[in-house]
């Protein structure tokens, strides 16, 4: 039975950058992710040097970074980069990571349905690593979290506050649902 719908799976995502090597820099050593190629591209506006990333030995790339981004960029169209941690105790670890890399705008949030830690890379793209939670709640909801509790006890906080939410289900009913909505099977045995 299919698990999501068939035809088209998201892989990769392409941003470009200022400086590419300091872009490059910053998402191996803070994320560590993997440089898996380089080189440089003719372009209609002349030659684009392009860094290669991933996480995934199954994914030649997951980020592509490509020179050419203004120095001044009025408005940044890309609202975010969500990674998505294994563990609990993984976001809590890349938090402290991303902290101690003295990152601009550092935001642990609970959205009700997963717990977020948001900050700017070194040219001011918005990333969030996220870990899914058990449950669902009515969208959107972004409030501070502790993130410094241990990870049994930031757990049980979430869990509480979620409960007091409107639309608190746990996540396999709201995922069944999904699957109906979206023509995936009947959303039993998911």
């Amino acid at each position: 039975m299919a698990t999501q719908r068939p035809g088209l799976t998201f892989s990769h995502v392409g941003l470009y950058a200022t400086d590419v090597d300091r872009q490059a820099d910053f998402y191996k050593t803070v994320l560590d992710f993997t440089e898996t190629d380089r080189g440089t591209l003719p372009t209609p506006n002349g030659p684009a040097r392009l860094i290669f990333l991933s996480r995934d030995p199954d994914e030649h790339h997951q980020i592509v970074l490509v020179s050419g981004r203004p120095e001044r960029v009025d408005f940044n169209v890309i609202n975010q980069l969500s990674l998505k941690a294994d563990s609990l105790q993984t976001l809590q670890a890349f938090h402290r990571r991303v902290r101690d890399a003295g990152v601009a705008e550092l935001a642990p949030v609970t959205h009700g349905n997963a717990l977020s830690v948001y900050f700017r890379d070194p040219e001011g793209n918005r990333v969030e690593l996220y870990w899914d939670l058990p449950w669902y709640v009515a969208q959107p909801c972004r409030v501070a979290a502790p993130f410094d509790l241990p990870a049994e006890e930031l757990l049980a906080w979430a869990e509480a506050h979620a409960r007091s939410l409107p639309g608190f289900q746990p996540r396999s009913e709201w995922r069944r649902d999904m699957a109906r909505r979206m023509g995936i099977g009947d959303g039993e045995n998911l």
